[in-house]
Parts: C-alpha cells; sequence; structure tokens
C-alpha cells in the first residue's frame, strides 16, 4: 500500500524516531509499503518520519535502473554490489565512518531541490533486519550518502539543515513564496542530478575523497 510522503514544513517531520525493541508483523507490514511508496515515488530511500511514523526505521534501494527499468550493479561500488538491496534496516547506529565526500542530494519530503551536501565517504552501520536479526552493513558510494541522510530523518533532521544559511534559506524562502515545483519539473531536475551521478560513476568507483 503506497502511503503519504510528508513534506517540509510538516511538523511531523521534526520528531526524533523511537527504537523498536522487537520486530513485529505490523513492522513488516511497514517495511513493505515504505519499499512500494520509495518506488513509486522514484526515491532510492525513505525514513519512517517521513511518512508519518515516529520509528527508526528506513528503506534504501540505490541501485541504477537499466533501459528496461530493472535494478543493475553496473557502476556500483565493489562494496556496495556485497550489500543486498533492497535495505530495510531498524534502529541504525553509525559505529564507522571515514574521509569526507561531497554529493548531490535531493529529498522526498522536499521534491524538486537538490544541493551539495558533504558526509562520510565510508560507514558501516548496525542494525536489525525485518526479520529482528542483527545486521552490519559495510559500504561506500552514493549507498554511504543515503544511508546518512535517511538517519539524519530518524533525527528530526533534513538534508536542507546541514546547508549553508544563504543556501538553506534560498529553499525554505522559495517554498514559502512558491510552494513545491510541479510534479513535471521534479521529474527534469531529478533526471538532472542522476544523470551527474551516472557520470561520477562513470568517473570513479565511488565519490571523491577530500584530501
Amino acid at each position: 500500500m503506497k502511503l503519504e510522503v510528508l513534506r517540509y514544513p510538516d511538523p511531523r517531520l521534526r520528531k526524533k524516531g523511537l527504537s523498536v525493541k522487537e520486530v513485529t508483523d505490523e513492522h513488516r507490514t511497514l517495511v513493505h509499503n515504505m519499499i512500494e511508496t520509495m518506488y513509486d515515488e522514484n526515491g532510492i530511500g525513505l525514513a519512517a518520519p517521513q511518512v508519518g511514523q515516529s520509528l527508526r526505521l528506513l528503506v534504501i534501494d540505490t541501485r541504477p535502473i537499466d533501459e528496461d527499468e530493472k535494478p543493475t550493479t553496473e557502476g556500483l561500488t565493489e562494496l556496495e554490489k556485497k550489500v543486498k538491496q533492497p535495505i530495510a534496516i531498524f534502529n541504525p547506529e553509525i559505529v564507522v565512518q571515514k574521509d569526507l565526500t561531497d554529493y548531490e542530494e535531493g529529498c522526498l519530503s522536499v521534491p524538486g531541490f537538490f544541493e551539495t551536501v558533504e558526509r562520510a565517504s565510508y560507514v558501516e552501520v548496525k542494525g536489525l533486519d525485518e526479520n529482528g536479526k542483527e545486521i552490519l552493513i559495510k559500504t561506500d558510494g552514493l549507498l554511504a550518502i543515503c544511508l546518512q541522510h535517511e538517519m539524519d530523518h530518524l533525527e528530526g533532521k533534513l538534508f536542507i539543515d546541514r546547508l549553508s544559511f544563504i543556501k538553506s534559506n534560498k529553499i525554505k524562502n522559495k517554498i514559502k513564496k512558491s510552494g513545491y515545483p510541479t510534479p513535471e519539473e521534479v521529474v527534469e531536475e531529478r533526471k538532472k542530478v542522476r544523470e551527474l551521478r551516472a557520470e561520477r560513476r562513470a568517473n570513479t568507483s565511488a565519490p571523491d575523497k577530500k584530501k
């Protein structure tokens, strides 16, 4: 079942997610609905607070799509290829993070807006899968970026909060004044960013590290 994705400035996006003590059938249903919603919105990640659920849960699938609209591992880093996607992880926690990278980010809760954000280029994240079993994800590339982005949502934080005051206010003021872009404009902007990401994948196996 597709769920409603909350948009900034909905106050529910600012609520911190609560830890899940035990993964239940209800939680597994939420996972499936979130994955369906993520795909339907053409997103690569979604956190429970974005659909009005104040839980520490996120789902991710950063695999590129081929000409037949099928997921592919082409262009993924070697670490990314080792991670089975889509991912569903409860109570995610970063236990290791290394180096820094800049990457173009957008958000289903701030549709049509993209900006460069600084993140760790390598992370190790532990948590529980949808069966309640402990998992550890070691990755770099876009998957590492997306994990950090979605984990921000669990703290009530959006990617625009990581921008400079000027860039953040520019986006906020534009939304306040004119609202969000049309669905067609959102698709066009997303296409441009994904072309940039594809170009980056073609030039390197992972986001460029800062020295």
